[in-house]
């Protein structure tokens, strides 16, 4: 698929670009490229291939699950305006 000069006028348009005369042929060969390159990759077989969700086969350095700080829920809910049974009162919100 190739765009014509008139169709980058009506994406410059669209995109609210302002081109003089001179930029139009650059812009028309620019975006012709890159569909091209779009082409290409669309024409490649992937049957067969799984995606990939990262380029790189790196994991993530997890540190351990450790507690790390003492337990405080009584001193927090002791100056909580409700609480029951361990857990905070809230009005409702949603009837």
């Amino acid at each position: 698929m190739a765009l014509e000069r008139c169709d980058v006028e009506k994406i410059a348009h669209l995109a609210r670009l302002g081109l003089n005369e001179g930029e139009l042929p650059r812009y028309t060969d620019a975006l012709n490229s890159i569909l091209g390159l779009v082409d290409q990759m669309q024409a490649v077989d992937t049957n067969g291939i799984e995606p990939l969700a990262h380029p790189l086969e790196a994991s993530q350095r997890l540190r351990p699950d450790q507690v790390s700080e003492s337990n405080q829920r009584e001193a927090y809910q002791a100056i909580a305006p409700a609480t029951e049974n361990g857990l905070y009162l809230v009005p409702k919100v949603i009837e």
